[in-house]
């Protein structure tokens, strides 16, 4: 698809903060400018395609059951009542609330809130492109993503596919679906990647060795596989470890391995996309919230409402596959930015 208003070819200019007043924004006018036509760029490419627009609410009753995010709680006063409600991490529960009523194809713009996230390429508020398909698999998914990415850069998008398992041995020589916990415990510390200390009182309450050998998995992929992702061409890793299933579906592999059907998206060593060929199961999704609870208070960490119209919801879901993007993170990745501050205006700590 040729795009006209190719954001990547224009140029960014910067000030240095210490000359700026405190009120300031870090993103200048130009790069706000920039983000302006990415915005729009996005839109036009889902209002050729008929998908329809939504906007949900920020605030739910229910929370994110995951374990490694932690929901931002909100008091607010319902009925004269004070309830905790919490701003969602992500808009796919409501969403799929939307899917599962009206089966048609729709995507949403909006922020979302992770508690204690903040770094080069991360912040507590940032910016999310969701979007589902109804009868879609993760191969027409992916093709759209690749459409989408060839209108914001402006020009031809060649994705590689690389399966989990195939990264994770390029780059740190073992199986991951097959290597045992001292395998993955050896391997790592030989690598210096002593972050996740079993003798720590924390891991003691990682008590099951599933859980256990994902935390030696996720360490060893964050430091020695990502950073070598995505440098010469937007790269596709599919076919996680059942255990990062989350609300996909999970199958078997070429080698018989159970493997969560689901693929990120790669570009320049940093995680742009996530997205799940659907899991339509209201009480499968009720047991791995359960679990995630169970796992959330061996880590001391508070129990999450579950929320019960999307298990509802999950049982009218058509078969569909559904994805969210980083938008800030694309934008940075698209224009040579080297940290969100230079392409959101307030970063969490200057709000």
């Amino acid at each position: 698809m040729t795009q006209a208003n190719n954001i990547s070819s224009q140029p960014i200019t910067s000030k240095s903060i210490s000359s700026k007043p405190s009120y300031a924004p870090t993103m200048t006018l130009a790069m706000a400018q920039q983000r302006a036509q990415f915005m729009s760029n996005i839109r036009q490419f889902f209002a050729k395609r008929q998908v329809l627009e939504v906007q949900t609410p920020l605030l739910s009753q229910a929370g994110n059951t995951d374990t490694f995010l932690q929901s931002v709680a909100a008091q607010v006063t319902y009925k004269d009542k004070p309830q905790t409600y919490y701003l969602h991490t992500s808009p796919e529960f409501a969403m799929k609330r939307l899917l599962a009523s009206w089966q048609v194809p729709i995507y949403q713009i909006c922020p979302v809130f992770r508690d204690n996230e903040i770094g080069v390429r991360h912040n507590i508020e940032f910016t999310m492109l969701e979007w589902y398909q109804p009868n879609y698999s993760l191969d027409d998914m992916a093709t759209e993503l690749g459409e989408l990415l060839e209108a914001l850069y402006g020009n031809a998008v060649v994705m590689s596919h690389y399966r989990y398992v195939d990264a994770f041995m390029d780059f740190v020589g073992i199986h991951p679906l097959t290597a045992s916990l001292a395998t993955l415990q050896a391997v790592a510390e030989d690598k210096g990647l002593t972050g996740f200390d079993f003798n720590s009182e924390l891991s003691r309450n990682v008590n099951t060795e599933e859980d256990r050998r994902q935390s030696w998995l996720d360490l060893l992929f964050s430091h020695a596989v990502e950073p070598n992702l995505g440098h010469d061409l937007p790269t596709l890793i599919i076919e996680y470890p059942p255990t990062t299933a989350a609300l996909a579906k999970t199958a078997l592999d070429k080698d018989g391995n159970k493997i969560a059907k689901r693929f990120e998206l790669y570009i320049n060593g940093i995680e742009i996309a996530n997205a799940y060929d659907e899991l339509a199961d209201g009480q499968a999704l009720r047991e791995r919230f359960e679990q995630d609870n169970q796992l959330r208070q061996r880590h001391n960490l508070p129990q999450m409402p579950i929320d019960e119209h999307l298990l509802a919801a999950s049982d009218d879901l058509v078969p569909s596959s559904g994805i969210a993007v980083g938008i800030d993170r694309l934008l940075m990745v698209i224009t040579g930015a080297s940290s969100l501050e230079e392409v959101i205006p307030f970063p969490s700590g200057l709000a």
